[in-house]
């Protein structure tokens, strides 16, 4: 990788050493994040808020969660902070189950939470979303911000796309996630025709943890190399299939 990188410097004049090192970091989160992953089967993934303090409702939830995921033998992988995501990984830890943080090196908010058996720190959001996609045989999207609803959409997208195979994506607290979903059917898909009468059946809405559970008891189990395998044969072919 560094002799081709090398090599392009020599051969392009629009690149620069400073562009060269960049693309180095960003292969080295990417092979780190990669080495760190395909020693685990696919687990379920639980974003939400970093900001949800130990008294949430969903704080409490979430530890709920990640309790009854791990004695029901699944290893939790979250974005490694606070918030949803330390009581999932607060909750599979307390279970004796495997708990992954897959942390980001942010000025604010974001430091490894506590509860994880095993982490891997990332210094760009790309990359880290890249693992937290290859990670999952379901997501679960709590209550949050911006970094949840970017999330939520990115997997949407994959799976619209057929980028990604069909996955379950589940989101907590109707109270919250209604709201977004009424918008979808409202404007995107009734109003604007900008999603297909379809696409609101790629995610679920629900308040009940035990469902979570159950559909990811029913879910397959894949090795990590089996998604890489099957993205990269997916991204290398065009719309009528030929290979690019």
């Amino acid at each position: 990788m560094e002799q081709f990188l090398l090599d392009q410097l020599g051969d392009n004049q629009n690149l620069t050493v400073d562009d060269v090192e960049r693309l180095l970091r960003y292969a080295k989160d990417l092979v780190q994040g990669l080495t760190k992953l395909k020693t685990y089967r696919q687990g379920v993934t639980v974003f939400g808020s970093a900001r949800a303090a130990a008294t949430d409702p969903y704080y409490q939830k979430s530890r709920e969660l990640g309790q009854k995921l791990a004695k029901a033998g699944h290893t939790v992988i979250t974005g490694g902070g606070g918030g949803i995501m330390e009581a999932a990984n607060r909750g599979a830890h307390e279970a004796g189950g495997q708990s992954i943080g897959l942390n980001i090196e942010l000025p604010t908010e974001q430091a490894l939470n506590q509860y994880t058996t095993d982490n891997l720190q990332f210094r760009y959001f790309f990359a880290r979303k890249v693992m937290l996609a290859f990670s999952a045989k379901v997501y679960v999207f709590f209550p949050g911000g911006f970094g949840t609803v970017d999330e939520l959409a990115e997997l949407l997208t994959l799976v619209q796309t057929k980028k990604i195979l069909p996955v379950p994506i589940i989101l907590f607290g109707k109270e919250f996630w209604q709201p977004l979903d009424d918008f979808f059917r409202t404007k995107m898909e009734e109003e604007k025709a900008t999603i297909g009468s379809d696409d609101r059946s790629l995610y679920s809405i629900t308040d009940d943890i035990d469902y979570i559970v159950e559909v990811a008891d029913a879910a397959s189990q894949r090795q990590i190399d089996d998604i890489i395998q099957e993205t990269t044969a997916k991204s290398a072919a065009d719309h009528q299939g030929a290979m690019l």
